[in-house]
């Protein structure tokens, strides 16, 4: 580990700090220790078990878990990079990614800060200074009034001289916020009211502007990149136009709207606006193109975002490049690693963001423990993800969980593969957005790539996409799993044995008999339902193996209390079966089964297998909240199982003992 004392920005760096958490800090980390550069993660109190941390040479705390009192304390930050001997900071994107004032004070206390110079930060971060500079370079802009919006009168005025409908935008942040849409005079006035006072209350600046908007537009983004040496290229678009609410959804490079011409066209653009500047390090370039018209295609600058994009893995993969390294060497000094006639594009790489949130109840973010998550280990994809089994996803922090990345020689190939990479990367025990990201890469649209920046927005202001429902199948396979799945569990030599099961899945509500036989054979039969035959063929932790109808299935299968977590071809289902019993004496039903009525730690167990037991007698003690429970035996019969030991520690609703009621003397 590096001293962090009279670093020189531009030097060697010896010890990066991340400032940032989840994937990104990941991801950077990854290339940082690959160049044999050591890495310091910094983290709040609600991150301390976050996979980033452990992986991480040295953590830092900086505080509780509001970003303002950690993630955005520049203080905070700069101490840690201080305490830990580290001489250079990345940080990743978002929160200070884009703060000249953090950029800055990394410079003054000689650390060397990977993102551009504070005064293209500031200058970029203001939208009317930004499009003042990109008509001065004569890069294609949108007609605009960026003056005062105090005279009704002249608003008006402009408003008619850039024609509607046009946008009244805050001249700060993005996001969508500070923004409205005006289709005519009338709506002038309360739209620009309205956006400054969302745009002070968000970025602390009511300033806005008018601008006309490019209805039908698709989103393309052009990555470049600029040295200290005056070296400066791009490489190559990205289109973000699959978008709800100005947040994007589906990424994508190459577009598949643009030529190699209007690349070259877009791209020298970029790297125009890049310059006039003076940037340094990865930036992002982002234009509207209007190509209603596909013989003469227009394109009009939107933004520079001065960081890293969450996106930069599609560019990564059709170029074969890694962008952290890029930023690592320019940080250094060093000179770009390729000129612009080097860059070359090959096959075609889609990501997609995976969030904690419910798209069948309007988007709505969603919070909770991760039981189970397995991405996608498939050679075609890529996983960039900050989450891991057991993570909290909390209120405080972006929902974004993981990024799923398939890469092939032909947009067709790649979307295939990440479509693939989505069903296979299975995230159980909260809600996620997985579902209806392979629906969208499943529709027509998506394949003849004809979404644009408002289809979503007008699909969802006509309709909410139906909750997907479980099928027959996955309701039996989750009542197996409910009632004890071991291969031949629950079955005698003598008979079968079978055990209900109630269960709910959203609005609906099942009960099933579930009877065990010889051979892992199960049937699965319902009032509401026809008798299904299954076979429990194999088991793993969390995984099940069931065959249906001479097709062996496996299922990604997790349970925490009375809720079990089942996944069914890329949609993940959660189902309820009610606690039963409400002392935590009797924790069984009348099938024998005995389960834990909460979390704990084995005190004592007071039976043996093939003991007769009476209703009531005590089996164990489980020591809980500092209290202790006594479980005892709910029918008399004789112990068939026992699957806890003294000291060992179960989970609600585990499991604990079976006893056969038929057996008793």
């Amino acid at each position: 580990m590096g001293s962090g004392g009279g670093h020189v920005s531009g030097g060697r760096i010896d010890t990066l700090l991340v400032a940032n958490r989840g994937e990104i800090a990941l991801r950077v980390m990854r290339t940082a220790r690959a160049m044999g550069i050591g890495t310091v993660a910094v983290y709040s109190e609600a991150d301390a078990d976050a996979p980033h941390v452990g992986f991480a040479d040295a953590a830092v705390c900086i505080g509780e878990p509001a970003v303002r009192s950690s993630y955005l304390s520049i203080d905070r930050i700069l101490d840690a990079a201080a305490r830990s001997g580290a001489d250079a900071i990345h940080p990743g994107y978002g929160f200070l990614s884009e703060n000249a004032d953090f950029a800055e004070r990394c410079a003054a206390a000689g650390i060397t800060f990977v993102g551009p110079p504070p005064s293209a930060i500031r200058l970029m971060g203001d939208k009317v200074q930004a499009k003042l500079r990109m008509i001065e370079a004569g890069v294609p802009t949108a007609p605009a009034y960026m003056g005062s919006t105090d005279e009704l009168s002249r608003l008006r005025a402009e408003a008619e001289r850039i024609g509607y409908p046009l946008l009244v935008k805050a001249s700060a942040g993005g996001g969508g916020r500070g923004m409205r849409i005006v289709r005519e005079p009338d709506a002038l006035a309360e739209a620009v009211a309205g956006a400054s006072s969302e745009a002070a209350s968000a970025f602390g600046s009511g300033q806005v502007f008018l601008e006309r908007l490019v209805e039908g537009a698709r989103h393309i983004e052009i990555q470049v990149f600029c040295d200290r040496l005056g070296g400066a290229i791009h490489l190559g678009e990205r289109e973000c136009s699959v978008q709800r609410r100005h947040q994007k959804i589906i990424e994508e490079a190459p577009s598949p709207a643009v030529t190699a011409a209007l690349r070259a066209t877009m791209g020298e653009a970029a790297v125009t606006a890049a310059r006039s500047i003076g940037y340094v390090g990865a930036g992002t370039v982002e234009f509207l193109l209007d190509d209603r018209d596909p013989s003469q295609p227009r394109f009009y600058f939107l933004e520079m975002n001065t960081r890293l994009q969450v996106e930069h893995p599609v560019t990564e993969l059709v170029t074969g490049q890694d962008l952290v390294q890029w930023q690592l060497r320019v940080a250094e000094g060093g000179a770009l690693p390729l000129r612009q006639s080097e860059v070359a594009l090959r096959g075609h790489a889609i990501e997609v963001r995976l969030y904690a949130e419910d798209p069948y109840a309007g988007f709505v973010p969603q919070t909770g423990t991760v039981l189970r998550f397995a991405p996608s280990q498939a050679a075609s994809a890529r996983v960039d993800a900050g989450i891991r089994d057991g993570s909290v996803v909390s209120p405080y922090y972006d929902p974004m969980l993981a990024k799923i990345i398939g890469h092939g020689a032909s947009r067709e190939e790649a979307i295939r593969a990440t479509a693939k990479a989505v069903r296979d990367s299975v995230t159980l025990g909260l809600q996620t957005n997985r579902g209806f990201l392979l629906e969208l890469l499943g529709s027509r649209a998506f394949a003849d790539a004809e979404i644009r920046t408002d289809t979503l927005d007008a699909h969802f202001r006509d309709e909410r996409p139906p909750r997907p429902q479980p099928r027959a199948r996955a309701w039996a396979v989750a009542a197996i799993a409910c009632a004890g799945a071991e291969p031949g569990a629950g079955w005698r030599s003598s008979g079968e044995y079978p055990a209900t099961v109630e269960l709910r899945c959203g609005d609906a509500k099942r009960t099933l008999t579930v009877t065990h036989a010889a051979g892992g054979w199960v049937t699965v039969a319902g009032a509401d339902a026809a008798p299904m035959l299954l076979r429990i063929c194999d088991r793993a932790p969390a995984r099940l193996a069931i065959e249906h109808d001479g097709v062996r299935r496996w299922y990604e299968v997790v349970r925490s209390g009375d809720e079990l977590w089942l996944d069914d071809d890329g949609h993940a289902f959660g189902f309820v079966e009610p606690v039963l019993g409400a002392q935590a004496e009797v924790a069984a039903g009348s099938d024998g089964r005995v389960r834990a009525p909460m979390a704990g730690r084995v005190v004592a167990v007071l039976t043996e297998v093939g003991a007769r037991v009476a209703a009531g007698a005590p089996l164990a003690v489980i020591e809980a909240m500092k209290m202790e429970h006594k479980i005892a035996a709910p029918v008399a019969g004789v112990v068939r199982s026992l699957s806890v030991t003294a000291g060992g520690q179960v989970t609600q609703r585990a499991v604990i003992a079976e006893i056969d009621p038929e057996a008793a003397g």
